[in-house]
């Protein structure tokens, strides 16, 4: 990460004041890419989106900061598989403890704004967010085909199955992470 970029974390409570910053990194972030809009993404269904997440008492928020500027960002939560996959796409994932875990994380958003995108930062905010829940199981939704699959895979994330958020809404990739767990010394086993 850039010496000059700063992560920081909040919780359910800060959403309110970090709203409408939230909402313009992520359009920023998704300017160039039409699909996104097409699929039903829009700022206005992300506000409500993340207003409903942050009543969640374990929503956790990791935002990059250079200068002063939001220039990036990434939130999720502990959740139940049943909650997170669903009851229909429950019983396919696969290995079967990803589906019966009792820690899993759902990622929600990862955004970084175009001119610090490559650096590292997506990187290092999705750490941190590992860090702060320390899940067993993380997962997450992406568009086929979009850039950030690049590095959802570089990190370790599995096709797990196609996803619709609603019967009508887009069919998303279901991604699917072991994360590594930190042993006695503090690094991951």
């Amino acid at each position: 990460m850039p010496a000059s970029t700063t992560l920081c974390r909040y919780g359910p409570g800060d959403v309110e004041l970090l709203l409408d910053t939230l909402v313009d990194t992520w359009a920023d972030a998704h300017a160039e890419h039409p699909d996104v809009a097409d699929a039903g993404f829009t700022p206005d269904a992300l506000r409500r989106q993340i207003t409903g997440h942050a009543r969640r008492d374990d929503f956790t928020l990791i935002a990059a900061y250079a200068a002063g500027l939001l220039v990036g960002y990434g939130y999720g939560f502990r959740c139940t598989p049943a909650y997170w996959y669903g009851e229909e796409l429950l019983p396919h994932i696969h290995p079967e403890d990803a589906r019966t875990t009792d820690s899993l994380a759902g990622i929600c958003e990862l955004a970084i704004r175009p001119g610090w995108q490559g650096q590292g930062i997506g990187t290092q905010i999705h750490q941190a967010l590992l860090d702060a829940m320390r899940p067993r199981w993380v997962s997450l939704l992406a568009m086929p085909g979009a850039p950030a699959q690049q590095l959802y895979r570089s990190l370790g994330y599995q096709y797990a199955g196609p996803y619709k958020t609603a019967p009508d809404g887009p069919v998303l990739d279901l991604l699917l992470l072991h994360a590594p767990q930190p042993g006695p010394s503090g690094q991951p086993v």
